[in-house]
């Protein structure tokens, strides 16, 4: 499923925006830009480095992807919403890149961690009802499982500059 998010709110636990996976692949809710975490300044085009923390912003609600002690509404596992204004939000929007090697490369899949929590990112199947019906429920799981794994799948993506290129060709200098 994609990431998905829209102006519509949980009817319980923290009222947020909800979050929720979608297998519609043309549909504009389920695009999100990648950012420095709260607080952090992240030039456009720099590689995002495994264990780096990060924020997801929703391009059409410019609310950040959200967790805390929430319980989510089907499942049980931790909530996790869209919370913030125009990207601004605060720390409970960062989340640590987990993958192999040094940097998040665009066709491999990754685990992204709560920072502040330490769950991961997940979808087990669980479906909603009105008014999002059939889609899927985000939440945050407490243990790593092939239930929290993503993939890039579309979107713009910037090539790193000639001098990060050469870092990774000569990392003996």
């Amino acid at each position: 499923v994609r990431l998905h998010s829209h102006d519509v709110r949980y009817g319980s636990g923290s009222g947020q925006q909800s979050v929720t996976g979608v297998s519609a692949a043309d549909d504009g809710n389920s695009y999100w830009r990648v950012r420095g975490r709260t607080a952090a300044v992240c030039q456009r085009g720099t590689p995002v480095r495994c264990g780096q923390a990060i924020r997801l912003t929703h391009l059409g609600t410019g609310r950040n992807l959200h967790s805390h002690r929430f319980t989510s509404p089907l499942s049980g596992n931790q909530e996790v919403s869209a919370f913030g204004e125009a990207g601004e939000g605060d720390y409970l929007d960062d989340w640590t890149v987990v993958c192999s090697g040094t940097y998040w490369v665009r066709d491999d899949e990754v685990r992204f961690q709560h920072t502040s929590t330490d769950v991961f990112l997940s979808v087990t199947g669980e479906q909603y009802g009105r008014p999002i019906h059939g889609q899927k429920e985000v939440h945050g799981m407490a243990t790593s499982s092939q239930n929290n794994y993503w993939k890039v799948m579309e979107g713009i993506f910037m090539q790193p500059s000639e001098a990060l290129q050469m870092e990774q060709y000569h990392a003996e200098l």
